[in-house]
């Protein structure tokens, strides 16, 4: 069968109560998704504490209705819980919390757990997810053992699993049947003929919460027009995938691309919330309008032009690399670590991932190949981002 998911231009997109004052003013309204048989109520825009750094900014997110939270153990150098318990203060009762937790061990896991609630400042959080399972096998029995101990000793409402590799882990955990909700890679790069949606309409049908992550696809949104002379980058040179973030970070937001993923990723109905790294209050509102907007053509065409823009640094995650290069690498951990670095700035969280790779991913050099033996069927230039990966991660 072939494994060619690369969409047209024209076909991969086809797929697919009233405010407080301050939200009022924007003219947008709140949607809610119901996280499967949890019967837990969340907005449909989540907030991911991955990159904050200001609890003011959360607070102005409990203000505006939002009440959904994401974080983890390992965020912003492990001060994200704090900071999320911080603007938390005096009110929990207005917000859902999701913490996740990479631990490999039952014992650990459990007293990572303890941790996580001694930093959020509270007895429980609502949702606990083993965090960045890729392969059935990584999902070890005795963590699920965890996550069922903390269930009984009220420490949590909700147990899940975070994936960046959805098409063969929702399955298993379908099947599974231990799972409440599952944290998904899903965004518009992803075409119909991969299945995404179909096998999140699965999961969602069988009572499984689904929250989508990544949405803006790699986090390249900052990125305002790639045919810049300043930057000495040119579309379809080569030195395109190697982008420099600092270069990145400075140049204008592209307007409307952060908003038109995020209507993209909420137009499916089968997807009860997604959640977005939001670091200031301008995102914030942003991404808040966003929210209750439906997709429209114009949305449509710029994120067509968004993906002939990240089309050769991004990857989707399939798995037809699985397995296929010759020098034994992970090579969709690898750039998806890289992405970190590249799309989102966040390189103390990718050092710290691709240290998390394992040696063979730092020594194994692509320059050791004469030819690759990895063709992406999503035309990502696989050998010069590892090459990027390893200069600055190893």
């Amino acid at each position: 069968m072939s494994t060619d998911y690369r969409p047209s231009r024209r076909g991969f997109l086809s797929s697919g109560i009233a405010l407080p004052a301050a939200a009022a003013a924007a003219g947008s309204q709140l949607r809610y998704g119901v996280l499967g048989k949890t019967g837990l109520k969340v907005t449909r825009l989540g907030f991911g504490c991955v990159t904050i750094s200001d609890p003011s900014v959360i607070a102005r997110a409990l203000d505006m209705g939002i009440n959904f939270f994401d974080t983890a153990r390992k965020y912003q150098g492990g001060n994200s819980e704090r900071l999320l318990g911080a603007a938390l203060k005096g009110r929990r009762k207005e917000a859902i919390v999701e913490t996740k937790s990479e631990a490999p061990t039952k014992d650990a896991a459990l007293k990572e757990l303890d941790a996580s609630l001694k930093e959020l400042s509270t007895d429980y959080v609502d949702i606990w997810l083993l965090h960045a399972k890729h392969k059935p096998a990584e999902l070890k029995d005795e963590l699920l053992e965890a996550q069922r101990i903390a269930k009984q000793q009220g420490k949590i409402r909700f147990a899940g699993v975070s994936t960046h590799v959805g098409l063969s882990m929702i399955p298993y955990l379908q099947k599974l049947g231990q799972t409440d909700v599952i944290l998904v890679s899903y965004n518009f790069s992803m075409p119909p003929e991969m299945g995404m949606e179909k096998t999140i309409e699965s999961a969602r049908q069988a009572g499984i919460g689904i929250i989508a992550m990544k949405t803006m696809a790699g986090g390249y949104r900052r990125v305002q027009n790639w045919n810049d002379d300043a930057s000495g980058i040119e579309q379809g040179d080569d030195r395109a995938v190697f982008i420099d973030p600092r270069v990145m970070m400075k140049k204008q937001k592209e307007p409307g691309a952060t908003a038109a993923a995020l209507r993209w990723v909420l137009k499916n109905r089968d997807v009860d919330t997604a959640i977005i790294g939001i670091v200031d209050v301008d995102q914030l509102e942003e991404d808040f309008a966003a929210m209750s907007a439906p997709f429209t053509d114009a949305d449509q065409k710029m994120l067509v032009a968004q993906l002939d823009r990240i089309g050769p640094l991004y990857c989707r995650m399939c798995g037809a690399c699985t397995g296929k290069c010759s020098q034994g690498l992970p090579v969709a951990d690898m750039l998806r670590v890289l992405t970190y670095a590249d799309g989102y700035g966040q390189f103390p969280l990718a050092r710290e991932s691709f240290q998390e790779l394992g040696e063979r991913a730092a020594q194994a050099r692509c320059t050791d190949c004469p030819v690759c033996t990895i063709q992406c069927p999503n035309g990502v230039r696989v050998a010069e981002r590892i090459r990027k990966a390893q200069e600055w991660l190893a």
